[in-house]
């Protein structure tokens, strides 16, 4: 038997080069994002469903590296082979489940997944072509984590994948020294591979596209789905011997089918309805117009946090950095001149107050000579990377704007003291551990910092600006269903005005939901509505209320000058209001005038459940309603009157986008409008 020398060198080119291969893989899942097709718009009588079930196909594009050439005990050829392509056929029964709005679900596919390639041509010692192709294939066992990132049709899937050898012929063929076309052919030889792996352990990644078939009024529901994967070569060796392994590119399309549930359909379709008497009360709040442009007082708190690429060490673009001779034009209250590059296009005073924080800072320590500061970077490749980002602070303030380098401190942690991602987190890590790769602003300095406060996540002293508000929250109409938590798995509304025109609003969750008037309204100034709230009980029966309202748009003229504070909290939290108790009572309490009215809005970010997120802001925005009561009393002033929402995630009032850590870290607030009283 020959014996076989690979070098390093060798090895090193036989594993498969898979840059193009991933760069195919993001191509296609953006394509498949951005397929849309459009349907025929229909009641939807049938619910989708979690479990689906149906058949995958496609072709696998196989690519060979490493080395063969003891083919079996009885034939080991003159020259190795090294590189190969082919074409080979995937099918499979799939069986999945994911419930129809939850991000996560599940996959499983079994079925034959052909490895057929032919390798390239080599040359033998004796100048003789050798050709070798083989008809590799396996049963295989693929199971997957399904992930819809967007909650829409598009979903990305990862994980093993079990192989079981069903094939493992080959043919080999020899030709002639072109040198000497008279000889004699060597015959093709045709066998089967020695040492054979007979079950292999290797793994998947891919992305797909949901296609809905079937239209609402159908229970059994179909769908086509054109997915790409990539099964590296990890755990792909088909023998035990030699480096020989096998990477695939597939390309498919998988159909299947699922029964929907049947959704109780409203009077007009023939279904029941329920004229029983439910413990719920149905109520609307629609307030009268208010003929003023709210100007607004806007106390603007700084985030103490420069967040960082991942895999970067330079201050991001978004944040704005100015030049030494711009310094001496720098004002906090004329911050537009110093706009980012890109807004995310929700809140851009905001979030131009906030990308300029480290002009803010720079500006405040040439402005207090005493103060000094530590730069606590935070990175997931470890402290030495983390105080590289610290430095470039550091180094942007002393060359910009001339800040004494032995008035800032820099330092490097794996984590931040106050983290985003907590122990035992298994979902939506990616946005967790952006959030985690910062640098902290931290100051002993009462001058940098927001009132009252001291600790690792104290804000910089807020920035005051004054803004125009669009219709504020007291405008909104407001829908009630008390009791709907008990009584409803949801409930949604049907709104109708004089000319028969029914705009539909929902489903809902939870107790009550404001609407903005110019959703309803549009551009009219008023008009008369008939609202019929459709409640669907937990046992599918469907209960109508009606109620007619008398609807005014909100309009603006100019003269009303509110105030706007807010309150930040940390990832999750409800309970850091408290840090907050003193600027509550000795700052914004006493700003509230004779006669006002304090709206408290609390919002979150979108990670974690929908649910959790809205009682959260619940909790939030009551909170600091406590306080703020509680300092008014003591005052011994009850002439104030309150209203409090929490909003949750809802990205249609979210304040801000959450694209990004600082975005996201934005949303979980609570806003304080503190409004005059009425001069009528």
């Amino acid at each position: 038997m020959k014996t076989i020398n690979i070098s390093l060198e060798q090895l090193r080119m036989a594993r498969t080069p898979i840059n193009p291969i991933l760069k195919s893989i993001l191509l296609s899942a953006f394509i498949l994002v951005g397929l849309s097709v459009p349907l025929q718009a229909q009641d939807a009588q049938y619910t989708n469903p979690s479990w689906w079930f149906g058949a995958a196909a496609g072709a696998n594009v196989n690519f060979y590296r490493g080395t063969t050439q003891e083919l079996n005990n009885d034939l080991t050829v003159p020259t190795a082979f090294r590189h190969g392509t082919g074409l080979g056929i995937y099918a499979a029964p799939l069986l999945e489940f994911h419930r129809p709005d939850s991000k996560w679900g599940v996959m499983l596919q079994a079925g034959y997944d052909g490895r057929q390639a032919k390798f390239e041509q080599v040359i033998s010692p004796c100048n003789c072509p050798q050709d070798l192709s083989t008809k590799l294939s396996y049963l295989t066992i693929e199971p997957s984590l399904r992930f819809a990132p967007f909650k829409s049709n598009f979903y990305v899937f990862g994980g093993p994948r079990f192989a079981f050898n069903t094939a493992n012929s080959f043919t080999y063929k020899q030709g002639i020294n072109p040198a000497f076309p008279d000889q004699i052919p060597t015959p093709d030889v045709e066998g089967k591979f020695s040492k054979t792996n007979n079950a292999l352990l290797s793994m998947q990644i891919g992305a797909g596209y949901d296609i809905e078939l079937s239209t609402g009024d159908k229970r059994t529901k179909a769908i086509l789905s054109p997915f790409i994967s990539f099964q590296p070569d990890l755990g792909q060796d088909p023998r035990s011997i030699e480096t020989w392994t096998v990477s695939t590119l597939r390309f498919g399309a998988a159909l299947k089918f699922g029964r929907g549930h049947k959704v109780p359909q409203q009077a007009e379709n023939k279904a029941e309805v329920i004229a029983m008497a439910l413990p719920t009360v149905f109520t609307v709040n629609s307030p009268t117009n208010i003929p003023v442009e709210r100007r607004v007082r806007e106390t603007f708190p700084v985030r103490n946090y420069v967040f960082f690429d991942l895999g970067s060490t330079q201050i991001p673009d978004r944040y704005v950095l100015i030049t030494k001779d711009q310094v001496k034009d720098f004002k906090e209250d004329q911050l537009e001149i110093f706009a980012p590059k890109t807004l995310s296009g929700r809140s851009d005073r905001e979030m131009t107050v906030y990308y300029n924080v480290l002009n803010i800072l720079g500006d405040r320590m040439n402005k207090n000579e005493s103060s000094t500061i530590s730069l606590v970077g935070s990175s997931e490749k470890g402290p030495q990377d983390a105080k590289l980002m610290a430095e470039s602070i550091k180094q942007y303030l002393v060359n910009t704007f001339g800040v004494h380098s032995s008035r800032i401190v820099v330092e490097g942690r794996n984590k931040p003291k106050i983290q985003s991602e907590q122990p035992r987190a298994t979902k939506e890590l990616d946005l967790l551990r952006q959030e985690d790769r910062r640098v902290s602003i931290e100051s002993a300095s009462p001058a940098l910092l927001m009132e009252f406060q001291s600790g690792p996540n104290v804000p910089l002293k807020p920035v005051e600006m004054v803004t125009v508000q669009t219709a504020p929250l007291d405008s909104y109409v407001t829908f009630k269903v008390d009791g709907a938590d008990e009584a409803y798995a949801a409930w949604s509304l049907d709104i109708k005005d004089k000319n028969g025109i029914v705009q539909n609003f929902g489903p809902y969750y939870s107790e009550s939901v404001s609407i903005p008037g110019k959703s309803i309204l549009g551009t009219k100034p008023s008009g008369d509505y008939l609202v019929t709230m459709i409640g669907t009980t937990k046992k599918g029966n469907v209960i109508k209320k009606e109620t007619s309202v008398h609807m005014v748009l909100w309009t603006p003229p100019q003269d009303e000058m509110g105030m706007r504070f807010s309150i930040i909290y940390e990832f999750n939290n409800s309970e850091s209001i408290y840090m907050y108790e003193k600027y509550l009572t000795e700052i914004v309490t006493p700003k509230i005038p004779e006669g006002g009215k304090v709206v408290i809005h609390g919002y979150t970010d979108v990670i974690g459940d929908t649910g959790n997120n809205l009682d959260l802001s619940i909790a939030r925005a009551n909170d600091v309603r406590k306080i703020l009561e509680s300092a008014l009393a003591k005052a011994g002033r009850k002439d104030v009157k309150f209203e409090s929402y929490g909003f949750g995630e809802d990205e249609k009032l979210a304040l801000f986008e959450n694209k990004l850590p600082e975005e996201r870290f934005y949303n979980r607030s609570v806003i304080i409008d503190i409004i005059p009283a009425s001069k009528d």
